[in-house]
């Protein structure tokens, strides 16, 4: 089987590319945000063909179950920056892109094999934007309650995959919680002290694939 790995930052990439060796698992760095992070992933497809596709990286955290160094794995993926009104069809829900899912599911098997690695399920949202305060994330909880993480990629690639018929899931290390912090001094900290260890269940979700 080949992997296909996107990781947004050299920081997320040498995390990455010291835990594996193999030639079937191909790690590459998309750069941040969603046109990038979409870039790389048909980039990927056209020039790898990889039987699946992972998204590895951080996001703010939301709930008070989620803690910093959780890992959230994908059950769902939609967009909290895209609103593309009622005007021409009011089905089309916040987050939407016309005539696309209103949410991409995760694929079912990779889903299931993620579960046994101990990373907690739910709803990761994207957009263009780093979540630095309070009053960002409680804009975009007030349209996703239940969005467990917040990133800048994920949805992208979840969209290309989807459109290429590639298998995808996303695997999100908590590294602050932006209703608990104050000016990103928990991301700041994420990075200085504890990201060494934080993508282990990356690695042992690919060896079990």
């Amino acid at each position: 089987m080949k992997i296909g790995v996107i990781v947004a930052m050299d920081k997320e990439l040498k995390q990455l590319q010291q835990l594996f060796s193999s030639e079937n698992i191909i790690i590459q760095k998309s750069g941040i945000g969603k046109v990038n992070a979409a870039i790389q992933a048909v980039e990927m497809i056209r020039q790898h063909k990889p039987d699946v596709i992972i998204s590895s990286g951080c996001a703010g955290g939301n709930g008070d179950d989620i803690n910093i160094q959780d890992v959230i794995v994908s059950s769902q993926l939609t967009y909290h920056d895209v609103y593309c009104g009622t005007a021409i069809d009011n089905t089309t829900q916040y987050g939407q892109v016309q005539g696309l899912p209103a949410r991409y599911e995760a694929d079912s098997t990779l889903l299931e094999k993620a579960l046994k690695t101990g990373a907690k399920p739910g709803l990761i949202v994207t957009g263009d934007w780093f979540v630095d305060s309070k009053e960002k994330m409680r804009e975009i909880i007030s349209h996703f309650p239940e969005a467990k993480a917040v990133d800048m990629e994920s949805a992208a690639i979840a969209q290309a995959c989807y459109i290429y018929k590639v298998p995808f899931i996303s695997f999100r290390v908590i590294s602050d919680i932006p209703l608990r912090d104050t000016d990103a001094s928990q991301y700041h900290d994420f990075w200085n002290t504890i990201a060494d260890n934080s993508f282990h269940v990356t690695k042992t979700f690919i060896e079990s694939l």
